[in-house]
This record gives C-alpha cells, structure tokens and sequence, in this order.
C-alpha cells in the first residue's frame, strides 16, 4: 500500500483538509484524503501540518558554502543545507562574473541540473545596472553582448532556468526575446528602468521580477519604475524575500493583497551562512560579513543576499497575515508555476512526493524529497 503520511492539517492546493492524510508510493503521491486511513492502513509519520515542499527560485548558498564555487562537493553541501530545512526544489543562483568564468561555471553546472541536484541555474548578473549592483561587483557589470547570450543559452544540456536582467541597458530588449525564446524565465531586477522601460521588456517577454523593491529604482509617485510595472501586469510573478529585513512585512502583505498569492514567489536569496553561522563569507567577489544573521558587503551598509532558509520564510508569511494554503503557494505552487513544474508544488495524486511536515508553531520536523525521508521528526537549526 505504500505509506502514510498523517496531519491534523494536510493543505492540498487551495484546500486544507482536517484530519488529512497522503499516501505514497515509488516517489509520487498515490492518494489525498481526509477522515479515517484507508481500511489496513497506519501512519508512517504524524504531523501537525503537511504542506508541499518548498520550490527555491533563487539561492547562492548554504551550509558555509556556494554554488559559485562550481565545485560539486560544494553544491551537494547547499542543497543538503536547504533541503533539510525543507526545499525539495532549488535553483542555483550565480552572481555576476566575467565572461570566461560564467561560462566555465554554467558549463561545469550544467550536469548537476541534468542529473537533478538542482532545477537549473539562475543568472543573476553580469547584465545588471551599475546604479543599484547591490552585493554584485560592480567592475563585472556589463550590457547584455548579442554573442554572450547565445554563447550561455547554447551551452548543451541548456542548464539556465532564470536570467536577471536590466531592461533600460543597451540591447537589454534583444536579449529578453532571446532568453524568452530559449525557454528560460527573464527576470527584471537590479535595475535603474523606469516605469515604460519596464512595461516594454515585459511585453518583450520578461516573467519575473528578482526580490521586488531590492536593489531596483524605487517607487514615486511621478515615476513609478519598476515595481509598480511588475506589480501591476498579471503576467509577471515577483520574488519576495521574507526575512523582515529585505521588506518590511506591511510591503510584504501590500503585495500580496495587490497580486495575490498566485503571483508572488518568496524566496531565501541565500548565501553561505544559511544554515550555518555569523562570520566572514565571500559571494562572488566580494567579501561579507555576517552579523546576528544579517549579511552586509564589508565595511558598507549593504545587504548581500540573505541567511533565510524556506521553513523560516513560510512562517514569516503567516505572521505576516498569510493563510495555510496561501504561504504554502508563495513557497511551492507558485515558483513552481514560474519553472513550467506541474510534477511538484502541491500535494495532489500523481504529483512528486516532496512532503514538509510542521508542528503547530509552523516549525519544521520532517521532510520527504520523492518519497524519501531527508530529516528527522526533530528537524535541524
């Protein structure tokens, strides 16, 4: 019969079934139903909530260590750091870099997304604004080259999921059709665009709008940019990054209420010391020091990235006034949605087995990934 999976709670799509249960069975879910389990039947594991696992949209890393190493003994150390805090589903950021070393690293990636450690690769950079380069160097920064693209698009394997860019730098609308029509997501962020730049790269092809408010032009009231751009066009999902520090949560409850819940995505931006510890770090190029959890470039007030893992990020959206089913789309359904991924993001039969369990204070204590138990019922840090 397979196992059986138990909540007081089990939210499956827009539903949160009382007295929920799962059965599963060689990595997929088999059955979803509620009230007493089927007649022979016993729970493998009982939990408060069961919600999906969690879909990563956009993470450097974790675990004291980076996916721009483009060292597999380093990514399998992320993957495991965000998957024990309950992402079954990660794409693999790359801050910016040099030509050279963009292609080695998306190169040498490339077989980890085909084999399944990762989802695929997130450019994030080097076709990025000066004016808001964030925790990018801004020496790497460049304009999108017509033979760049097509050289990282052509990789075999087409590793790249998610490209950020710049709408308003030169030949920025050429490269969105060309990403858009290799199959990858284009994201909109670090940017300077106005409002009408940023209308016209989504017309062009532009989905996603990477971490909204962070490292973008700021909302006026005369020149709205790009957020309001984003927010306003139903086709384009934008990332949050719920830790309360990136977005205060009355913005992260705005948002939510003005896209809905099927638009938003939130995500960790996490580097290294996710799941790990205060200390000095590098992402990309540049050093960061981490203090009582915050990761600012050394010796600027600027934010680089984040510690947040998914489990933390859920519950901000429920303190934040998120219901159940709603978080559990921001965190699953809905990145999901942005990867073309109908096999995972919701508890529903014939889709992957990626199961989170929670106690009733919306704290981890298990995690499946296809069907596979990746924690134990005390969950980790």
């Amino acid at each position: 019969m397979g196992l059986f999976i138990a909540g007081s709670r089990v939210v499956s799509g827009d539903t949160v079934l009382v007295d929920g249960w799962v059965q599963v069975a060689n990595g997929r879910i088999a059955r979803v139903g509620s009230g007493p389990l089927p007649a022979g039947a016993t729970a493998d594991r009982r939990g408060a909530i069961v919600v999906p696992g969690f879909v990563d949209l956009h993470v450097h890393g974790g675990g004291g260590a980076s996916f721009d190493s483009g060292a597999a003994p380093d990514v399998e150390t992320v993957v495991r750091c965000h998957r024990q805090h309950g992402t079954t589903t990660m794409v693999a950021s790359l801050v910016s870099a040099a030509r050279g070393r963009l292609l080695d690293l998306v190169g040498g990636l490339a077989p980890l997304v085909e084999d399944g450690t990762v989802a695929g690769l997130h450019l994030e950079g080097p076709w990025l604004s000066g004016e808001h380069a964030g925790a990018h160097d801004p020496v790497l920064l460049r304009p999108p080259d017509p033979a760049e693209v097509q050289a990282v698009l052509g990789i075999p394997g087409s590793p790249v999921r998610v490209v950020t860019m710049a709408p308003e730098l030169p030949g920025a609308l050429a490269a969105v059709e060309a990403v858009a029509a290799a199959g990858a997501v284009v994201a909109l962020g670090h940017t300077d665009a106005t409002y009408e730049q940023t209308r016209r790269a989504v017309r062009a092809g532009a989905r996603l709008g990477t971490h909204l408010f962070n490292a973008m032009r700021p909302l006026h009231h005369r020149e709205p940019g790009p957020v309001l751009a984003l927010l306003e066009d139903p086709r384009v999902t934008v990332e949050l990054i719920a830790d309360g520090v990136h977005v205060h949560p009355s913005v992260v409850q705005l948002v939510v209420e003005r896209a809905g819940p099927g638009r938003v995505a939130l995500v960790t931006d996490a580097m290294a010391a996710a799941g790990a510890w205060d200390g000095d770090y590098r992402l990309g190029a540049l050093d960061v020091v981490v203090r009582d959890r915050v990761a600012r470039l050394r010796g600027r007030d600027v934010i680089a990235g984040s510690t947040l893992t998914m489990d933390s990020a859920f519950r901000f959206a429920v303190r934040c006034g998120a219901s159940l089913a709603e978080a559990a789309a921001m965190t699953s359904a809905t990145p999901a949605a942005v990867l073309g991924r109908p096999d995972i993001g919701s508890i529903e039969t014939g889709r992957a087995a990626d199961l989170v369990l929670l106690d009733d204070e919306l704290h981890l204590q298990a995690v499946m990934s296809a069907g596979r138990w990746v924690t134990d019922e005390q969950g980790t840090r």
